[in-house]
């Protein structure tokens, strides 16, 4: 990492998680936000310094290193397809891909440093790798993933149910059963819950506050920044871990 400040375009800006990540990299030293894409562009109030740009003018756009997205699968294409051309790096958590937004993603990594994480809370991080031990560690046992979000959430099961449901399989286990609930106004909680006979075991994350993704995923564009083109985690960039 080099030439800080690191400047940011953020991608999906007038969602939750856009407008919030325009309000802590305001307050972080080490970033500057150079541009602000939404769907039909726009007032948004977390961007009042900085320019924000329709989808339609993404080529308008000023130089950035790395692109942050947190959008919707129909705009996500647009926004690969400017990290590459700008050879910026791409940090992403717009869930619901197609498998065909996925080959995408590997094809761009030949060219830039990508990284896609269905959630990037620390938390997550290090339940992601609780449960793949548990998994291989308790291979006969049922096994099952529980999730909650509130109602505007519209993908089911959740990205991050399908990433821990991986890690189960990757584990050792079989593909577990799947239960969702969107409810109020809940930020998000994941339960990989373990059963065998006369005992279960249930590992359970909870966010109270959609800050803890923004941290993390801005902590995750800062670290990728220079780094060789390819596919990176969170856990990689964070903790050195694959």
């Amino acid at each position: 990492m080099s030439n800080l400040p690191i400047r940011l375009l953020i991608h999906g800006a007038s969602g939750r998680m856009g407008r919030a990540l325009l309000r802590l990299a305001a307050d972080d030293a080490r970033l500057e936000v150079v541009a602000a894409v939404s769907g039909q562009g726009g007032f948004i109030a977390e961007a009042s310094s900085v320019p924000v740009f329709a989808a339609k003018d993404f080529a308008q756009v000023p130089a950035f290193d790395v692109l942050v997205d947190f959008s919707l699968p129909v705009a996500f294409d647009a926004a690969l397809e400017s990290a590459r051309q700008r050879k910026a790096a791409f940090v992403s958590g717009t869930t619901g891909l197609s498998e065909t937004q996925r080959a995408a993603l590997d094809a761009a990594s030949k060219d830039i440093p990508v990284l896609w994480a269905s959630n990037f809370s620390l938390g997550i991080a290090v339940l992601t790798d609780l449960v793949r031990r548990a998994a291989a560690a308790l291979p006969q046992w049922s096994k099952d993933l529980i999730e909650s979000h509130h109602i505007h959430k519209q993908d089911a099961p959740s990205g991050t149910a399908l990433t821990l449901g991986a890690a189960m399989k990757t584990g050792g286990g079989s593909e577990p059963n799947y239960a969702s609930l969107r409810a109020g106004d809940i930020v998000g909680e994941h339960t990989a819950q373990f059963t065998g006979l006369g005992e279960r075991l249930e590992l359970t994350h909870r966010a109270t506050n959609r800050d803890v993704f923004v941290r993390g995923a801005l902590e995750c564009a800062l670290r990728l920044h220079g780094r060789d083109a390819g596919v990176h985690s969170v856990a990689g960039v964070l903790f050195g871990k694959v």
